[in-house]
């Protein structure tokens, strides 16, 4: 086999990639893993080699296990290629990326797309405001160079991060001005049939309980059930602004850190033409694969959350089983020993997968804050695009995201859709009274990131 291809290239280095990379490692398999951050973790576990032990505390037991992967990682043999920005991923099996500033590429008999997740668009009034950005965003300040709000803080919006982030806060001694969250009783009538299957994973029901009661101990204020989210102010957030129980309500701050969950990462995926399809129950697209996540028969397999929302644990048993596919194929394991460790890993990644029908529909967020009603809201930040803009486009005829960017270049900034890209196949799906997978996404072309001219001939 030629020196310069390697069995297997894997892109991104979270649970999923890392997992995917030790796992082939173990079957005999060479392993590059490329990934844009100077250290393995990923976004979940961003810098968890390198935390002290008060930050561990801080960020959680279940952040600071993730160093047990990040260790058998580095003991595994795999080439970790740190600081690359992939830009380019082909059915040829070529993976083209930016290192120091020059183009670089591997040839791979097989590739592992481990891309993970990002923090879905949040388009309310005044979101793009100076002193609002995502809890998530917030929580990478920590985990990068332990950096706290130095003022009381309002987190807003639903889903597990929220309280994660405010009870990491909390044990830092950051003041909570306010935790808003828009889980009404009638999300809690929709999730109950999940509850058996959810209460399976008892354990990570009791860290929810847990992190509620701390917010009770610390007497934050708390909003359920909350509507109309708005951040008000002229040159950056002065007051956030929302509807409890058919109350106006505003609260009076310059830090805003909002969330309504994750999506999967599929900038990739979708620059190689594989199909996908709207989830109803995550609202988002999700690549279409075999049970190893494999795009048809590619060679090309997606792991963790860049295939469908699972989290952490889950992401590095999709890795693991994505890893056995690819050995299987290239006829490396024993037929008998991989049979065996297979059905090990899957019993796994049903574990994990329990309680995920039960917070779908449990924190499912709002209709009125993914397509705003408010014509006025950004939803194309790069290039300044309002909802009441893209409605005017569907009135003379756009049908869908890639036409946007002819009426008025949504979607053709630095971002290339990943922070509107949902909220456009949304509203016009709306305007035009059709589903989501009636109007579809934008047409996602390589380079995916920032390329030069001057790296492109590198």
């Amino acid at each position: 086999m030629n020196a310069n291809v390697m069995d297997l290239v894997i892109v991104g280095a979270g649970p999923a990639g890392l997992a995917a990379a030790t796992e082939a490692r173990a079957w005999g398999l060479s392993v590059a893993v490329l990934d844009e951050q100077p250290a393995t973790g990923g976004q979940i576990y961003r810098g968890v080699e390198a935390s002290t032990t008060k930050a561990r505390s801080v960020l959680g037991e279940d952040y600071a296990a993730g160093a047990l992967l990040t260790k058998a990682f580095a003991q595994s043999g795999a080439r970790h290629i740190a600081g690359a920005s992939v830009w380019n991923v082909g059915r040829d099996l070529k993976v083209n990326y930016l290192s120091d500033g020059t183009g670089q590429v591997l040839q791979a008999r097989s590739i592992i797309l481990a891309s993970g997740a990002m923090e879905r668009p949040f388009p309310i009034p005044g979101w793009t405001l100076p002193g609002v950005m995502g809890a998530g965003a917030a929580q990478i300040l920590i985990k990068n160079a332990g950096a706290l709000p130095s003022e009381p803080v309002v987190l807003a919006g639903c889903g597990p991060l929220l309280y994660l982030l405010a009870v990491q806060y909390l044990q830092a001694g950051v003041k909570l001005k306010a935790l808003v969250h828009t889980t009404r009783r009638a999300d809690y009538l929709r999730a109950m049939p999940y509850l058996p299957s959810a209460l399976r994973g008892w354990q990570d029901l009791r860290k929810g309980m847990r992190m509620l009661q701390q917010l009770r101990r610390h007497n934050v204020p708390v909003y359920a059930g909350a509507e109309a989210f708005s951040v008000k102010g002229d040159d950056r957030a002065e007051a956030f602004c929302f509807v409890h129980k058919g109350r106006a309500h505003r609260i009076e701050t310059s830090l805003v850190l909002l969330h309504q969950g994750v999506v999967p990462n599929t900038q990739i995926s979708l620059s190689l033409r594989a199909k996908h399809s709207w989830s109803d129950t995550q609202l988002c697209w999700l690549p279409e694969t075999d049970d190893y996540g494999q795009i048809e028969d590619t060679g090309i397999y997606i792991a963790g959350d860049s295939r469908g929302i699972v989290g952490a644990k889950a992401s590095a048993e999709q890795g693991r089983l994505a890893a056995i596919g690819v050995a299987s194929k290239l006829q490396f394991p024993d037929k008998t020993e991989r049979k065996t460790r297979e059905r090990l890993v899957r019993a796994e990644l049903r574990k994990y997968l329990r309680i995920r029908p039960f917070l779908e529909a449990l924190y499912r967020p709002m209709a009125s804050h993914r397509m705003p009603a408010d014509d006025a809201v950004t939803v194309c930040r790069c290039e300044e695009v309002t909802a009441g803009q893209i409605r005017k486009y569907v009135e003379v005829g756009c049908q869908g995201p890639n036409q946007t960017k002819a009426f008025g270049r949504c979607g053709m900034g630095p971002c290339q859709g990943r922070l509107c890209g949902l909220t456009v196949t949304e509203l016009i799906a709306q305007a035009r009274d059709v589903s989501p997978e009636v109007v579809g996404y934008y047409r996602i072309r390589p380079p995916i990131k920032p390329v030069t001219l001057g790296e492109l001939a590198g």
